[in-house]
Parts: structure tokens; C-alpha cells; sequence
């Protein structure tokens, strides 16, 4: 691995980074509460795998994926740093995630995405069901994607 990459969470200090970018962006950024943001998947023996990633050493985004039903992939705790937004962190991120849903046998998606990012996972081939809805005080609308 270089030190610029998206990688599965596999030590300490890898999980310590993933969850410092997610308690700045969710926590801090955008006020939810910190009671709310982490949760039983975010345990050490947890079902969810977590993602970091990382540019010359530095914590730039992080996400989780955990089994939703048979066959589908919930992605979760999407965040990239906010000083490097625009630069396809996101992106990178979510290929990574899709790879290993695929590699965990997942042949669909489902995520919950804040709706000022609706348009970023329509990007990516995600598509919007139901209404929106308020999660943590913020609007989120479901949005699916087939592998």
C-alpha cells in the first residue's frame, strides 16, 4: 500500500482515523449529536467493515458498509475532510466500498444520503427512492444502487 489510498480498517491506529475524520465532519461540521453519530456497528468486533482514506499520510475520508439483508450492502458514514472536497475523495472512497461489497458477495446497495449530496451518488449511478426524510436533523433521502 502507498500512503495515498482508500483501505479496509485493520488496526488501531487505522480505525482511530477513520472515526477522527468522521467526528469532524459529522460531529463538529455539522452539529450531530455525538450520541447519535456512533453506534453498536462502530464496535471493535462489530459487523461493519470501515474504510479510510488517506493522501501522503494524511485522514482524508472514511465510510462503513455492513449487511443490510441477504445480498445487500448498507453503506454508511460517508465523509470526506472538508479542506479536500472537490478533489474526487468521495468517489474514491465509494469505488473502494463497491469493491469490497462486491468481494462480500453484495449485488446491491442501499445508502441514506444527506440531500445536498444526492446529486454526488447520482454521479456514481445511485438512485433515489421514497421520500425524504430527517435523520440526526438532517434531510436524507434513500438511495439505491445494483452492483
Amino acid at each position: 500500500m502507498t500512503d495515498t489510498d482508500v483501505r479496509v480498517v485493520t488496526t488501531d491506529a487505522e480505525r482511530e482515523d477513520a472515526f477522527a475524520v468522521r467526528r469532524a465532519v459529522f460531529v463538529d461540521e455539522q452539529g450531530v449529536d455525538e450520541e447519535l453519530e456512533w453506534d453498536e456497528h462502530d464496535e471493535p468486533d462489530a459487523d461493519a467493515t470501515h474504510f479510510v482514506a488517506y493522501d501522503d499520510g494524511e485522514v482524508v475520508g472514511a465510510a462503513r458498509l455492513r449487511e443490510a439483508a441477504p445480498g445487500v450492502g448498507k453503506v454508511e458514514r460517508v465523509v470526506v475532510a472538508e479542506a479536500r472536497r472537490g478533489e474526487d475523495w468521495g468517489k474514491r472512497v465509494m469505488e473502494s466500498v463497491e469493491q469490497t461489497a462486491r468481494e462480500e458477495g453484495f449485488d446491491r446497495i442501499t445508502l441514506h444520503a444527506q440531500t445536498r449530496v444526492e446529486g454526488f451518488y447520482e454521479s456514481l449511478g445511485y438512485e433515489s427512492v421514497g421520500e425524504e426524510f430527517v435523520e440526526a436533523d438532517i434531510p436524507h433521502v434513500e438511495m439505491r444502487k445494483s452492483l
